[in-house]
């Protein structure tokens, strides 16, 4: 894909992952739709990408907000034209170790993670036969491949995004629409600054943004970094339960 002078909305643009990747598209010369729920976040958004290649315009939307995604994504395509990537990268984490295992920890980050962007997908989807070309990228995790210790809400989440879009992918291609995975590890952002763990092979936010931008150039289904963790992560999948949950024990500790 040539990303020059392309239309890329990105989702949960506001801080992390996503406010680093709307720069990098705008740097590289994109035109940038960034959402996010916090209006102020993205003004400053904009305002940095006024001396850039591409410009950065704030279209502010909670993705929970089932009737108001669709609208959303009618004004980016009136305002800047058809949307030609999408990026739905917004999300939340909270650890749920087993004391904080609730339905009012878990709902929420259902809400937001999975049905946040099941919103989103259904939004672009709607006009498949519109879509032809389009290239939509869901942010998941690493953290979806296997249960790990005190992330029993969110890893469920991410699990279910991965299952959901092995589950699209083959009927996006008959109607010419690319549905991808991007699957990081740790990534330094305000979410993780709140972990009181230790992060294997932590990435900053630039850096991720500039793998998942240059992810956009290649035709792969999944994009994963850092490699090693992501080669440890399917390596714990494949072993069997004795000795996965020997591991996941120690990590508990």
């Amino acid at each position: 894909m040539t990303l020059h002078h392309r239309v890329i909305w990105i989702t949960g643009a506001g801080k992390g992952i996503g406010r680093a990747l709307a720069l990098k598209c705008a740097a590289e010369g994109c035109t940038v739709a960034a959402s996010a729920r916090t209006a102020s976040d993205l003004a400053v958004l904009e305002a940095e990408s006024e001396t850039m290649p591409g410009q950065i315009h704030a279209f502010p939307l909670d993705i929970t907000n089932t009737p108001r995604v669709p609208d959303i994504v009618v004004d980016i395509e009136t305002t800047l034209g058809q949307i030609d990537l999408a990026v739905l990268n917004a999300g939340t984490h909270m650890p749920t170790p087993i004391a904080n295992f609730t339905a009012e920890t878990v709902r929420p980050l259902f809400e937001i993670n999975v049905m946040g962007t099941v919103n989103c997908l259904s939004a672009l989807l709607a006009k498949r036969k519109a879509r032809q070309g389009c290239h939509i990228a869901v942010v998941a995790s690493l953290a979806g491949y296997c249960g790990l210790p005190k992330a029993s809400g969110y890893g469920a989440t991410k699990a279910a995004l991965i299952n959901m879009c092995e589950s699209l992918k083959p009927e996006c291609e008959r109607f010419g629409i690319s549905l991808g995975l991007i699957n990081p590890g740790f990534v330094k952002t305000p979410l993780t600054d709140k972990n009181d763990f230790p992060m294997p092979f932590l990435i900053s936010a630039e850096d991720a943004a500039t793998r998942i931008f240059d992810s956009f150039k290649k035709t792969r289904f999944e994009t994963t970094f850092p490699a090693r963790f992501s080669f440890g992560m399917k390596a714990l999948r494949l072993l069997p339960y004795k000795l996965y949950f020997a591991i996941t024990r120690r990590m508990s500790r």
